[in-house]
C-alpha cells in the first residue's frame, strides 16, 4: 500500500508569519498536536507543534538537564505563554522536517516515523508543494484493515 491511499489530502496548515498563539488555537480547535506550516507559494516552510509552545516557554537550560529535577518557575513560564501573541510562527516551528513522496510504500514511512521519531510526516511533490500528510494513526489503521481482509 502506498502513502497516496491513505493521506488526508485536506490539509489544515498554519503560515509562517502567523502569530504562535493564533497557531496554538488551531492545534486546540482540531485537537491535534502538529500543523505543517506552508507559505504564501503552497510549500512547506516547516512543522508548528505543541512541543515547539513547550520549548519556547521553558528555559533552554531544561534540555540539558535532562532527567534531573526541575524546579518550577511558573511566572516565568505564565509569562513567556502570555508573549505568544507577539512571537510568530516562523521563529519557533521546525524548520528541518521529515517529508516523503505519494508513492512512497506505508512501511517506508513507518520506518521514517520510528526512526526520526515523527508522528505526522508531511507529503510533498518533487517542488516541495504539501500534498497532504499522514500520520502514526493513519498507518496503524491501514495495517489493522489489512489483517481484517
Amino acid at each position: 500500500m502506498k502513502v497516496k491511499e491513505i493521506m488526508t489530502r485536506e490539509i489544515i496548515s498554519v503560515s509562517p508569519q502567523m502569530s504562535a498563539k493564533e497557531a496554538l488555537e488551531v492545534l486546540f480547535k482540531h485537537r491535534i498536536s502538529g500543523l505543517p506550516v506552508i507559505d504564501e507559494n503552497g510549500k512547506l516552510a516547516g512543522m508548528f507543534t505543541e512541543k515547539d509552545v513547550l520549548t519556547a516557554a521553558l528555559p533552554s537550560y531544561v534540555s540539558k538537564v535532562g532527567k534531573f529535577i526541575y524546579d518550577e518557575n511558573p511566572k516565568a513560564i505564565k509569562r513567556k505563554m502570555s508573549q505568544l501573541d507577539k512571537i510568530k510562527v516562523k521563529d519557533i516551528m521546525r524548520k528541518e522536517v521529515v517529508t516523503t513522496e505519494e508513492n512512497v510504500t506505508l512501511c517506508e514511512v513507518a520506518r521514517l516515523m520510528l526512526t526520526q521519531n515523527a508522528r505526522r510526516i508531511p507529503v510533498v511533490d518533487k517542488n516541495g508543494i504539501i500534498k497532504g500528510i499522514i500520520a502514526r494513526e493513519d498507518i496503524v489503521k491501514a495495517f489493522a484493515k489489512e489483517v481484517e481482509a
